[in-house]
């Protein structure tokens, strides 16, 4: 069966494993009609920007990852800030916060991502956020910030726990979910999808890491998609259509492709 989907999280600048246009075409069989890559860092955001020049069916963010936060630099902010002039720039990400690594001093990650949902604020779009083992910070944070952000976001690669899902929820954000769903050791990632209302998830991969089963071991890519619709439709105990028509129309609210 093919399905209609929207890939909102991926990282096409980093697959490898094939000729794009061969991943682009892989993904239009199985369905994918737009993709979303995301930036990650300042050395990144013209590759990003790039492949939405080339290509009818990529749009992009800009943003700067937690892991990156050092990198940071006036003007870097200033790029995100002139490139959401761009028809095709959606949102303002990746960014957010990340203790499990802390690649990036925590005060600068923070700092970092307060500096970036003001310029989505500004510039009126919404963010694509990572948040790993600092939900107390994030939950601070998108408290303070939501009231004045009225596009939202999503959390995407959604692992961490209940209360932040909540609030986010709440707040009228996005859970992302990818493969890691359909992994032995995640069920509280499971438990999350069973938490979070579909109309309030996005369908992501997050490629070229993160494989669905049954492909574990490949490089990702976003034509794994259809695996992570009918695992969310499995946990739901729900039909895989319900889930294909409620994360494509979450993807067109949230970032009005």
């Amino acid at each position: 069966m093919t399905y209609k989907i929207i890939e909102t999280h991926c990282h096409l600048d980093y697959l490898k494993h094939k000729p794009l246009e061969e991943i682009l075409l892989e993904a239009k069989n199985q369905g994918i009609e737009k993709i979303l890559t995301i930036a990650v860092e300042p050395a990144n955001f013209d590759a990003a920007f790039e492949l939405s020049k080339n290509h009818d069916e990529i749009y992009f963010t800009q943003g700067i990852h937690p892991h990156d936060a050092k990198l940071h630099t006036p003007e870097a902010f200033l790029t995100i800030k002139e490139r959401a002039s761009e028809p095709k720039m959606l949102a303002v990400g990746e960014i957010g916060l990340d203790y499990h690594y802390d690649n990036s001093p925590r005060e600068i990650q923070k700092e970092v991502f307060k500096k970036q949902l003001e310029i989505a604020i500004e510039v009126n779009k919404p963010v694509v956020i990572h948040s790993r083992d600092a939900d107390e910070d994030t939950i601070s944070i998108l408290k303070e910030y939501a009231p004045r952000l009225l596009k939202k976001g999503v959390i995407h690669s959604f692992t961490s726990g209940p209360e932040l899902a909540q609030v986010a929820i709440d707040l009228g954000f996005y859970l992302g979910f990818n493969g890691i769903i359909t992994f032995k050791t995640a069920q509280n990632v499971r438990d999350i999808v069973t938490l979070c209302p579909i109309n309030r998830m996005l369908l992501e991969t997050d490629a070229p890491f993160l494989t669905p089963v049954p492909h574990r071991g490949k490089e990702n890519a976003p034509q794994y998609l259809p695996f992570i619709l009918e695992k969310i439709a499995e946990i739901k105990n729900t039909k895989p259509a319900d889930i294909e028509q409620a994360c494509y129309q979450n993807s067109i609210d949230l970032f009005t492709f």
